[in-house]
């Protein structure tokens, strides 16, 4: 008998037992979602500059799904696909001044899988609440590494957080990322994990090692897309680099390893031809690339054509990994399973898009995206009983020309009442005003934002030096400003969960010529004083400057300064900033506010 057969046949039970014994096995979860990365980000999908081998190939030799949906923002999205739940159920309606903050009581991904036995580790940016328990740490993770708000100013030698602490990092943020979710994997291989990897890139500020700047720079590209593009290769290099881990670890086989990304393009660049970009209602703003590889299970690549969204990652993940969903609040969304199976029947549903952030919200822009029809309303200001729907045949019209509300008024009216319904069912899901939890061990001390204050009047928010915010909304790294009216003060709605004494200190710049401000911090019938000192403006030179010069986010040298202690009883209470003298021109530029639980 030839030898390799022989080899062969002794060889044949034991590859059956480690087979039969890698299906026993929970798999390990590799989720990964990168930042304002639209769908025509990928040469798969035809764009005609940038190169994107990795995640092709993968595409390719996976489940590809050519009609998922997601959310116009980057928060509401990511607590969908985290919780099975459209967002505004979770009270997640917008991406700053507390909107972005998902409820407590939410079941994630991470809770879901942590009881059978899952490891669970986030990488990279939250977005779904910024002190715990709504942070990471507090919705299931038992480790964390990258930032909470919407962005960060600086991908180069960043300051992030690990678990609750800041944290500075070394290098291009895309590659420390990657270096920590590869270093979670390679200390958890023994047991199943799940690894979440919600990566930044390619959101601004449009900043990118410089070699993958050049690449494009040499193609004609302004400055700006170079560095877009830029980022979008290095996500590239860095997606292959955590497939070679697992294959290195000899976790490949029995991982699933999902890749998509939050909603559509940053800016007007190659779309493969959608109408509409981030934000938008249209197909432009909400279909992105879900490209799934599990080798042991899915062995036949497939182009998965039935309409799916973020919501059904969280039932799909959880009946990959036999784990039984926890009891918990309703989930929307469907599992995928039978279509990564190879079941090949459509169902009949609506996945329902939304895009206002107001406060009270409101139901438009939003509308229905079916199998067939993208069906929407523009229109801010609208009621539901007076939108101005417009109507695609997306099978006949993919790039949205023809409005056909007026052909198929049958259509129009079946959809209308389905969003209605739909908008009467969540539209209470947000519950102003959202409390930040303080005097908790996991987070101490607690950093109160400036983004989320309530502040009047005159104060506005700033995101660079000497240039307002012009929509005055506050967004992540934003400070307060115009502090020009000795009456003006700032609000923040706390509860605090242990009581105690609590060290108060204010991250702010004073110039010289206004320094000595009398400043009272007050809250639940406590307060402390302090005079304001020299804390000057300074800008500090970077040596990797933004690549859009309008888009420059200021780097300040913020100081704390201590303004005492106050005495806090449990429960809900206001912390108040108020000025009590100006003797200058302006009070201070507010960055945050310190609160250290002393012990």
């Amino acid at each position: 008998m030839n030898l390799s057969l022989i080899a062969a046949v002794l060889l044949a039970p034991l590859a059956m037992l480690q087979a039969a014994d890698a299906a026993a096995k929970k798999p390990n979860i590799l989720l990964i979602l990168t930042d304002d990365q639209g769908y025509g980000d990928f040469s798969l999908h035809g764009n005609p500059l940038l190169k994107t081998p990795n995640l092709d190939r993968f595409a390719r030799e996976g489940l590809r799904f050519e009609q998922f949906q997601v959310s116009p923002f980057c928060s509401p999205t990511r607590a969908s696909l985290l919780t099975g739940r459209y967002s505004l159920r979770t009270g997640v309606t917008s991406v700053t001044n507390n909107k972005e903050v998902m409820r407590q009581t939410e079941v994630t991904i991470a809770e879901a899988l942590r009881p059978a036995g899952y490891r669970t580790g986030c990488f990279g940016k939250w977005h779904n609440g910024a002190q715990f328990p709504h942070n990471a740490l507090g919705q299931g993770f038992d480790e964390f590494f990258g930032f909470n708000g919407g962005h960060i100013n600086h991908y180069f030698d960043s300051e992030l957080v690990r678990g609750t602490k800041p944290e500075r990092a070394k290098g291009f943020i895309t590659d420390v990322l990657t270096d920590e979710a590869i270093s979670f994997m390679r200390r958890h291989r023994d047991q199943p994990f799940f690894c979440y990897v919600p990566f930044n890139a390619p959101h601004t500020p449009t900043q990118v090692p410089e070699q993958y700047f050049t690449e494009f720079k040499g193609n004609g590209l302004d400055d700006a897309l170079a560095a877009i593009y830029g980022m979008c290769r290095n996500l590239d290099e860095n997606f292959g680099r955590l497939l070679a881990a697992l294959d290195e670890l000899g976790l490949r086989e029995n991982t699933v390893v999902l890749f998509l990304t939050d909603n559509g393009a940053n800016g007007d660049r190659f779309n493969a031809g959608m109408r509409g970009w981030k934000t938008s209602v249209h197909e432009g703003g909400t279909r992105v690339p879900l490209f799934v590889q599990w080798p042991l299970r899915f062995k036949q690549p497939r182009v998965i054509q039935q309409l799916a969204a973020h919501i059904d990652l969280y039932p799909t993940l959880l009946e990959l990994c036999g784990v039984t969903p926890p009891v918990g609040p309703l989930v929307d969304g469907i599992s995928l399973v039978p279509w990564m199976n190879g079941n090949t029947d459509t169902v009949d549903r609506n996945v329902f898009v939304y895009s206002s952030q107001s406060t009270p919200a409101r139901p438009f822009p939003g509308g229905v995206r079916t199998d067939r029809y993208r069906f929407v309303c523009e229109e801010a200001s609208a009621q539901v009983s007076t939108a101005k729907w417009q109507l695609y045949d997306l099978k006949t019209d993919p790039g949205q020309k023809t409005d056909l509300a007026a052909q198929r008024p049958v259509v129009v009216a079946e959809l209308a009442r389905a969003y209605s319904t739909w908008w009467n069912s969540v539209q209470g899901g947000y519950d102003p005003p959202h409390r930040i939890e303080v005097g908790h061990d996991l987070e101490n001390p607690v950093v109160l934002h400036a983004p989320q204050a309530a502040r009047w009047p005159g104060l506005t928010f700033a995101r660079r030096l000497g240039q307002p915010n012009p929509r005055n909304a506050g967004f992540a790294q934003d400070w307060l400003t115009d502090w020009t009216r000795p009456e003006a003060k700032a609000e923040w709605a706390i509860e605090v969960m242990a009581p105690g004494r609590y060290a108060v200190e204010l991250q702010c710049t004073v110039a010289e010529s206004d320094a000595g401000a009398r400043i009272r911090v007050s809250a639940a019938g406590s307060s402390t004083e302090g005079t304001t000192r020299t804390f000057p403006v300074r800008q500090i030179s970077l040596p990797h400057r933004d690549r859009k010069e309008q888009n420059t986010y200021a780097d300040r040298t913020w100081r704390y300064q201590s303004l005492g202690t106050l005495t806090l009883p449990a429960g809900s209470t206001t912390l108040r900033v108020e000025s009590l003298t100006m003797p200058g021109k302006a009070v201070m530029d507010l960055k945050s506010v310190r609160l250290t639980r002393e012990r």
